[in-house]
């Protein structure tokens, strides 16, 4: 059964527009799209949807904890790449989810559970370790290692030895760990090590809280949680099976002056 694979378009996207030499014309585009299509011939997956974040309009979350993300500033030539990379992505044949109030994160957990739901089995293209929840004996976490050429893939097991907790646990080992890039303060004292320790012995946040734990910061926990937990409710476009659309994709890379991807793409038609 061919597997459906899921890409977190802003992690990839900024990933490799940090990665490509900034003198090359369009250079995260050409980074990003050299990797969608280095994953579609590694995986041979049915189809590919690509999840982006909305920029312009806050989610809940920055509703809700206003600190959330804050003092994230990004290179105006990578801003403007982005909507290039969305483009490239439909020109290929492929899915794009972009949606005010959701982040990429949420069109992603949703593609998850559509497709597991289905029976299937699915591929998340992602550097965001928030993202390690959706591991399941049904998806693997595909993570970039070095550049935006090699990864590791991620499952229960990988995730169990590298956070000490099972990947239903994560949301609650973020809120209490918490999460610097996403300015979540955590529980305070509480680092990797003691998260995983309050889970093994509680099993979930909320359990922990029951039995007394952190009382002073009990709602400051479970907001942090909830951040912390993708949406599967976002909406989804269409994720029938795709034929690649490798000429067309060609033809706007060479509008583009990506000779070297147009060629890449027109061997594959």
């Amino acid at each position: 059964m061919k597997p459906l694979l899921v890409v977190d378009g802003d992690s990839l996207g900024h990933r490799a527009y940090h990665a490509m030499p900034k003198s090359i014309r369009l250079n995260g585009v050409l980074g990003f799209a050299n990797m969608v299509v280095r994953l579609w011939e590694a995986e041979q997956p049915r189809a590919v949807l690509v999840g982006w974040d909305t920029y312009e309009v806050p989610t809940y979350r920055h509703e809700a904890f206003e600190p959330y993300q804050s003092g994230r500033v990004f290179e105006e030539s990578l801003l403007e790449q982005l909507p290039l990379m969305t483009q490239m992505v439909e020109a290929l044949g492929f899915a794009n989810a972009k949606g005010g109030g959701y982040e990429a994160d949420d069109f992603l957990g949703a593609a998850v559970a559509a497709e597991e739901a289905r029976g299937g089995e699915a591929l998340v293209a992602t550097s965001d370790r928030d993202l390690f929840q959706l591991a399941s004996e049904r998806t693997t976490i595909l993570q970039p290692v070095r550049g935006v050429s090699e990864l590791a893939r991620v499952g229960p097991v990988e995730v169990r030895e590298r956070y000490g907790v099972d990947p239903e646990q994560v949301p609650d080992f973020i809120a209490l760990r918490g999460d610097p890039s996403d300015k979540l303060p955590g529980a305070a004292g509480v680092g990797p090590k003691k998260a995983a320790d309050v889970l093994r012995q509680h099993d979930t946040l909320e359990d922990a809280l029951a039995a007394g734990r952190f009382s002073a910061e009990a709602e400051d926990l479970r907001l942090y949680r909830r951040i912390a937990t993708v949406d599967a409710s976002a909406p989804l476009p269409p994720l029938d099976d795709q034929i690649p659309t490798w000429a067309e994709a060609s033809t706007l890379a060479r509008e583009w002056g990506l000779n070297g991807l147009a060629d890449r793409l027109a061997k594959l038609a």
